[in-house]
């Protein structure tokens, strides 16, 4: 029977090698117990996917083990971002989605996210709990898993309404469509397809994105990650034609890389220093910057310049998140 670790962020296995329909239902079911033991079991789970193989299927069967337990599921009814499938945890007030994705893995992977109800990545502590309660689940055959469903718990959901709602209400959507920007997009055939041209265009602004649509292979790319030497192709495209800005998404869209006017990638850690002299200087505003070990010592700079706290932690979302809501952070990565 299959060891069943978390990672930084959820457990990630190869497709019909560890990643099968007994290891999903595995990781339901222990999820299910710790709702229950936590106390959040009535308040309902969200459950999404993203773009890979079987991604949908592999998500019906953490909702068929979930009603079947007793707990009322919101089945997103279509690929979703991860980051619109947790904000739905906050909309639904549930106690928790769990997320079918491997986020930048190569297509041969997929896994198993579960973001608790703050809609944040789980602890270390909520993960060491999850996997304690999945090592004492058996393996049984998934014919029985849909067989013992509640359909009567199991409501469709579609996640981004809600989630673009939440979106105007904190950017100034409507400057943004009338600044006759060029921007390009690539969404890496993965969940953010469409999302940012639907947000960002309009008016005098344009947005042309590559990659938009479903493809599980993801090709033309080693992964869905942006990094510079995947974005090739956007990358020419922009310093052939002129453009304002490129965006790049992973393939759940919980990751962005971004390129300048020119075409050229700006890497993750000049993005986290840009974005936080901007909150700083522009914007006015103060609280704690929060960074893993690996981001710019930029950002230490910046909080001796503005007196705020800078926090720095180990690597991953799992060790950032919590942090950011103890102290209140204005950012955190």
């Amino acid at each position: 029977m299959t060891d069943i670790r978390f990672g930084t962020d959820g457990w990630r296995a190869l497709i019909a090698e560890d990643f099968t329909f007994e290891n999903v239902a595995r990781c339901a079911e222990g999820l299910c117990a710790h709702l229950k033991e936590v106390g959040v079991a009535d308040w309902g789970l969200v459950v999404g996917y993203d773009t890979r193989f079987l991604s949908p299927e592999f998500a019906q069967t953490v909702a068929d083990v979930c009603s079947a337990q007793g707990i009322k599921v919101y089945l997103a009814d279509k690929s979703a971002p991860t980051p619109v499938l947790s904000y739905n945890v906050l909309h639904q007030q549930a106690g928790g989605a769990a997320i079918i994705t491997a986020s930048h893995n190569p297509g041969q992977w997929n896994g198993f996210k579960f973001k608790p109800d703050y809609a944040g990545s789980a602890t270390q502590g909520i993960t060491d709990r999850l996997e304690q309660s999945i090592a004492q689940v058996p393996a049984r055959p998934v014919s029985s898993v849909a067989e013992s469903r509640n359909n009567n718990l199991i409501v469709d959901l579609d996640p981004t309404p809600p989630y673009f709602e939440r979106i105007a209400a904190l950017v100034h959507l409507d400057a943004i469509k009338a600044a006759g920007l060029n921007v390009y997009v690539d969404s890496m055939y993965g969940a953010g397809g469409g999302y940012l041209p639907t947000i960002l265009s309009g008016g005098k602004t344009t947005v042309t994105e590559l990659h938009g649509t479903r493809n599980p292979a993801f090709p033309g790319m080693e992964q869905p990650e942006p990094i510079a030497h995947n974005l090739t192709e956007i990358s020419a495209l922009m310093a052939k034609n002129g453009a304002s800005v490129g965006i790049a998404l992973d393939g759940d869209a919980d990751r962005v890389g971004i390129l300048d006017e020119n075409g050229q990638f700006v890497t993750t850690l000049d993005t986290f220093s840009i974005l936080a002299q901007y909150l700083l200087e522009q914007k006015q505003m103060r609280g704690a910057l929060v960074k893993g070990v690996t981001s710019s010592i930029a950002l230490n700079k910046l909080g001796e310049a503005y007196g705020v706290d800078v926090h720095e932690l180990r690597v991953g979302f799992k060790n950032i998140g919590p942090k950011f809501s103890e102290v209140d952070a204005l950012m955190g990565g």
